[in-house]
């Protein structure tokens, strides 16, 4: 019989998933629920379904976040986890091909989307010594040849991460990162629906990998779930790869 895990059950307020609507932020807001975690969850387009309070949010807008944090808070009575899963459809495309205003874009969306949420929830995570956890890419450590446009803006939130880890610390907040490498789910589901990873491309991706097989969204959520709870209370500033040794 599988031991029930219960790290969230003594825990004031709740998590706030920004991207809870996608494959993994879904994956990670059910398991951190299951963990005994009360949970709310942000969509851009596409309202999920459950119990979990919901909230629109478009992080090109910078005002935005700091509105559906504080909303998170009422409704949690408190916020001891922000978890960014945020993650639009990234096309795969050599540098030298994208241009300069996609980048541009493409670091607004997601590096200044990320701050426009972790800044205004810093003054509740320090009430709850609470933590957030950023969900990045492995790329930022092995670089995949045409994934520049996904992995750049993904390298300035580690860079963000690890700034806010160093100056957060001393008020009892930890700040941390997942990078996932090929999967099931989420955007790699996405690519290899699109056909932008064909059958070739994949199998020259599954050599590459130690472990000659593809992650899930539960193997991301269990990396979360572990650095938010207080298993992971010495741990802060640092990244966790979940690519099935693609990095060595």
């Amino acid at each position: 019989m599988s031991e029930v895990v219960t790290d969230f059950a003594g825990r004031s307020g709740g998590a706030l998933v920004v991207g809870g609507s996608g494959g993994l932020g879904a994956a990670i807001a059910a398991m951190l629920a299951e963990r005994g975690s009360a949970v709310a969850v942000t969509y851009r387009t596409r309202r999920p379904g459950g119990d979990h309070p919901s909230y629109a949010l478009d992080l090109g807008d910078d005002t935005a976040g700091a509105a559906v944090v504080e909303q998170a808070v009422a409704d949690l009575g408190g916020l001891h986890t922000l978890v960014y899963a945020a993650g639009p459809h990234v096309p795969m495309r050599h540098l030298s091909a994208v241009e300069p205003g996609a980048m541009t874009a493409q670091l607004a969306a997601d590096a200044a989307g990320f701050f426009s949420v972790a800044q205004p929830a810093l003054a509740h995570l320090r009430a709850t010594s609470g933590s957030i956890v950023a969900v990045t890419t492995a790329a930022t450590s092995r670089f995949p040849v045409r994934d520049g446009l996904s992995s750049a803006p993904k390298a300035a939130v580690e860079a963000i991460a690890r700034g806010l880890a160093a100056e957060e610390g001393r008020f009892g907040v930890r700040v941390n990162c997942v990078g996932p490498g090929m999967l099931t789910d989420g955007m790699a589901e996405r690519l290899i629906s699109s056909g932008e990873l064909d059958d070739a491309a994949l199998a020259v991706t599954r050599r590459n990998i130690p472990l000659r097989r593809f992650g899930d969204a539960t193997d991301i959520a269990e990396a979360v779930c572990f650095l938010a709870s207080d298993r992971a209370g010495f741990i802060s500033g640092q990244k966790l790869d979940v690519d099935g040794g693609y990095g060595v």
